[in-house]
């Protein structure tokens, strides 16, 4: 069989049912690519190992057994640091939980173990989900693999990184403000926000709680909706989780169509700003829509450009508020000052050298927005931006059925480019943010690569909430057009990482 390591998890999984290979060389096969490649990338935090190729031995023994199956069981999976893992560290990239076991599993995780899905280990991540590039770990950065001087989007970069570099078929990622759909943007892969309370926050290490989402990071679409199949759903142990039955996503995408499809191209999303390779590879993914069947309407949301100083305002604020449970007292690192302190020094000891520069700049954010005296001015205010930019969906959504963008302003930049202009980093997030404050999905597919640097770049899709399925129609039926222009999946075009891939690609092109 070719190389494992380049199926889709849909494709594996087929492999695996009809017997041509087994979940444990499918497993090997990932951490040998692992192993041969992420000292360059380095998207893992922890590799499971052995415990990897045990759990995929299990999966093995009980299909043997004629035990019946989950059409996914025995595919590998990366795991987002910020989901606590039973047995495996769990660290949300700071150094103030570094080493922690946790001593049970996050919904999600508990779900794809159900499944039958093998955990290959923990991918890095910008500390608490803070950042749009993973280089506010307090591990290192991800490189990407398009190009290993670049970023991989944040704050999942180690995830969409781990997907894009064959190293995982599949990933759960967090997104908070675009922490999944923007790494996908810049590595070429799918990243899917889920409508808000679509998948339990059970076990996920907190940053905002009211803009934190749990989803799946994958190479093709059908492979995100049958993540999303496993993981989503109602959890009692979640308070926001969302009661009721949701319809199957990996059914959207088998039936995909856009025919009569109603797609609002935002006016403020849509230019002035974004980087001129992004918005062409845009209009194109839109003009070959409109070409099969679907209808292209502009519309406005005027208060979208208010949504950044609206989310630097709310998320400072709750992150503020759960970062205090990292006291040195319960759990996580402890730092006792040289001949010994009270409980309130050694608290400030270690959150000053557990926690990262970005961490500290936004908990001082948030604190001052909550303070006495700023919290009309500051939270308050930006509570009553948010509530306009749901009503700006509410008004797009009376007339279409699903709303486009591209998903970020640019490419990839390079690694250090904007550390020490964190207004520039956080604008990045500009087009991602607007689905967090109103609790909308939103998914990001792979439009092609812009003309000035070769780089991937994405188009996204929001819709009402619990309209997750549109998303997976609209972007599966998309995927298959581009893929049959391109002659395959836009991966197939990235550069390779190691020595061997080097020396069959030229022989190949002699």
């Amino acid at each position: 069989m070719s190389d494992l390591t380049r199926l889709s998890a849909s494709a594996l999984g087929e492999a695996l049912r009809a017997g041509d290979v087994s979940s444990v060389e499918a497993t090997r096969a990932h951490l040998d690519r692992i192993d041969a490649v992420d000292g360059a990338v380095h998207a893992f935090l922890h590799v499971a190992g052995e415990h990897a190729l045990e759990t995929a031995a299990d999966v093995d023994r009980r299909r043997a057994a004629g035990e019946s199956l989950h059409e996914l069981a025995g595919v590998p999976i990366a795991i987002k640091d910020v989901l606590v893992t039973k047995g495996m560290p769990s660290t949300a990239g700071s150094r103030i939980l570094e080493g922690w076991l946790p001593p049970y599993d996050a919904t999600p995780v508990t779900r794809i173990r159900e499944a039958g899905l093998i955990p290959l280990g923990k991918t890095n991540m910008d500390e608490f989900a803070m950042g749009s590039s993973t280089e506010h770990s307090a591990y290192g950065p991800t490189h990407n693999p398009w190009d290993l001087d670049r970023i991989p989007g944040g704050s999942g970069g180690g995830s969409a990184a781990a997907v894009a570099a064959f190293e995982a078929p599949l990933a759960l990622g967090s997104d908070t403000g675009g922490s999944i759909r923007q790494p996908a943007h810049v590595t070429g892969t799918v990243g899917v926000k889920p409508t808000y309370g679509a998948v339990s926050r059970y076990g996920s290490i907190a940053l905002a709680s009211s803009l934190d989402q749990i989803g799946p990071v994958t190479r093709t679409v059908l492979d995100a909706a049958l993540l999303h199949d496993i993981i989503g759903g109602h959890d009692p142990k979640d308070s926001t989780s969302i009661p009721g039955t949701w319809p199957s996503m990996a059914d959207a995408v088998r039936r995909a169509d856009v025919a009569g499809l109603r797609i609002g191209v935002i006016r403020e999303l849509d230019g002035e700003g974004f980087q001129p390779g992004v918005l062409a590879r845009f209009h194109e993914a839109l003009a070959l829509l409109e070409k099969n069947g679907a209808e292209i309407v502009e519309v406005s949301a005027p208060h979208f450009e208010y949504a950044v100083a609206a989310y630097y305002l709310i998320m400072p604020a709750e992150a503020s508020s759960n970062l205090a449970k990292f006291d040195s007292v319960r759990f996580g690192l402890r730092v006792n000052p040289e001949g010994g302190g009270t409980v309130e020094q050694v608290m400030a000891a270690t959150r000053e050298a557990g926690f990262g520069p970005e961490t500290k700049r936004r908990i001082i954010l948030g604190t001052y927005a909550l303070s006495a005296g700023y919290y009309d001015a500051y939270y308050g205010s930006a509570q009553k931006v948010r509530t306009l930019v749901q009503r700006d969906f509410d008004a797009a959504f009376a007339g279409v059925d699903v709303l486009a963008s591209p998903t970020a302003p640019t490419t990839a930049f390079r690694l250090g480019e904007k550390l020490d202009d964190p207004l520039a980093m956080y604008l990045n997030d500009i087009a991602t943010i607007p689905a967090n404050l109103a609790g909308v999905p939103g998914i990001s597919v792979p439009a092609g690569l812009a003309d000035e640097d070769g780089l991937p770049v994405g188009i996204q899709f929001l819709a009402p909430a619990r309209e997750d399925a549109r998303l997976y129609g609209v972007g599966g039926a998309l995927e298959r057009l581009l893929e049959d222009q391109w002659g395959g999946p836009l991966l197939a075009k990235a550069p390779s990482l190691t020595p061997h891939e080097m020396a069959a690609t030229e022989e190949g092109a002699l």
